[in-house]
């Protein structure tokens, strides 16, 4: 696999930016807007077409074929992107499921998660109202949840932010960070 390191100053390159965070806080919605206002592609979280899909419960083994085609699907949809490229869910989501479900992750998963670098990070805050959702597991844990990430991502040493804030505002506020990192890197 690829590993995504970019630098920062060049734009000629398609620009990858995670959206990631817990359960119902509204990836998917961000990362569409944000495709929109940008005129470019956004790449759906591909664990929930695998899961749909699946006729079962997941098991431990499904997380490392979910991340492994969540960045085969990212690769194809960056030749298509039109200078930016939003990723719905980074690789710190099937790393956390890993380690919360069954107490550890895949090796692989472990060692790509380590040099898949995003040039920009956009954390959904928690302040939207929980959706129920089959696929959801754990609406009662989200602030737990959140500030597992937030741990991952500083040890990590990335570049985020938290995005909250509702509807149009939600997208604002993503887009005045987009703005202001763009910017700062010129």
């Amino acid at each position: 696999m690829n590993t995504i390191k970019m630098e920062t100053s060049d734009f000629n390159s398609v620009i990858r930016i995670a959206i990631t965070g817990p359960e119902s806080t509204g990836k998917s919605s961000l990362c569409e807007a944000l495709a929109n206002h940008y005129n470019t592609l956004w790449v759906p979280e591909y664990a929930r077409e695998y899961c749909e899909k699946l006729g079962r419960d997941y098991v431990e083994d499904d997380i490392a074929i979910i991340a492994k085609k969540q960045l085969e699907i990212e690769e194809e949809y960056a030749s298509r992107a039109n200078g930016f490229l939003f990723i719905d869910t980074d690789l710190n989501v099937p790393l956390i499921w890993g380690l919360h479900k069954y107490s550890r992750n895949d090796a692989w998963l472990e060692q790509i998660y380590k040099s898949h670098i995003y040039p920009l990070v956009l954390l959904t805050d928690i302040d939207l109202p929980w959706e129920f959702d089959p696929l959801r597991e754990y609406p009662d844990q989200r602030n737990f949840f959140f500030t597992w990430f937030v741990r991952l991502l500083k040890q990590q040493n990335a570049n985020y932010h938290v995005i909250g804030g509702e509807g149009d505002n939600r997208l604002f506020n993503a887009v005045q960070v987009i703005e202001n990192w763009i910017n700062e890197s010129r």
